[in-house]
């Protein structure tokens, strides 16, 4: 497996374009969700969307020190010393937390589509992340079963259930399609065996995927569709600005603090 001292300078580069959209996407997305805490709809949901909100902000430190490692920089900086356009997160993750049928289904879109990325990133020619994926997976696997069986529980439900799932996922639905948005230097990763496999035919697989259930619950497909290269930023609009102001709060009230 390729380690970072053999990569060319351009590889290098499009590796950390990489390991910092992987990162964001659980830094946002874990951010989003813990502002369940406290206010879910139930106790044990309560603890479950804390739990999988400390997942992904765990995710997204591991995945912020390989690339910390791989720049020479300090992850708790990557992590908090940025202003809000420099994030790359997709921007299914700019939505606000909004109600309990929405953040489900940006839940469910997301890990369903993460899952299909992980997938293929699991055999990375790229040792530090090959390694840490096979571990992400693992954790992945109960937050698609929590995702599946909340879904289902408000599409089969009947009356406001439903119609709030219905509008979430309209909302989302063109969105759901930028965890696949193209990267600038896709290709080198390709050719280095470090993406395995190109992410527009990850967005197929991921569709390919969604297709069974939402003709088993009757919703209707998302929009058809290739990710648009602008859905990773730099503009994040008023909703994120909110969020970076809250999760960014502490560090920048002493910049530089050893924590």
């Amino acid at each position: 497996m390729t380690q970072a001292h053999a990569l060319e300078a351009r590889v290098r580069e499009a590796l950390g374009e990489l390991l910092l959209t992987l990162a964001d996407d659980e830094f946002v997305l874990g951010f989003w969700d813990s502002e369940w805490t406290g206010i879910a709809p139930m106790l044990e949901e309560d603890i479950a969307f804390s739990s999988l909100a400390q997942d992904e902000i765990g995710h997204a430190r591991a995945l912020y020190e390989i690339l910390a490692q791989l720049t020479a920089t300090d992850a708790d900086r990557i992590a908090f010393g940025r202003e809000p356009h420099e994030y790359r997160h997709c921007r299914l993750l700019d939505h606000p937390r909004t109600d309990w049928a929405f953040s489900v289904a940006r839940r469910y879109l997301y890990d369903t589509a993460d899952s299909v990325r992980l997938e293929a990133l699991a055999s990375s020619s790229y040792a530090p992340l090959a390694e840490l994926v096979a571990k992400i997976r693992r954790e992945e696997t109960y937050h698609l079963q929590h995702g599946d069986a909340w879904l289902r529980r408000l599409a089969q439900g009947r009356g406001e259930p439903r119609q709030r799932v219905e509008r979430a996922l309209e909302a989302l639905g063109a969105d759901a399609v930028t965890v696949f948005t193209p990267l600038a230097g896709e290709a080198e990763l390709i050719a280095a065996e470090i993406l395995p496999v190109p992410l527009g035919e990850l967005h197929e697989r991921w569709r390919g995927r969604l297709e069974p259930t939402f003709r088993e619950l009757g919703l209707p497909m998302l929009p058809a569709g290739d990710p648009a290269p602008g859905g990773r930023g730099p503009e994040h609009g008023a909703d994120f600005r909110w969020l970076w102001g809250e999760f960014t709060a502490v560090a920048r009230l002493e910049p530089g603090a050893v924590w």
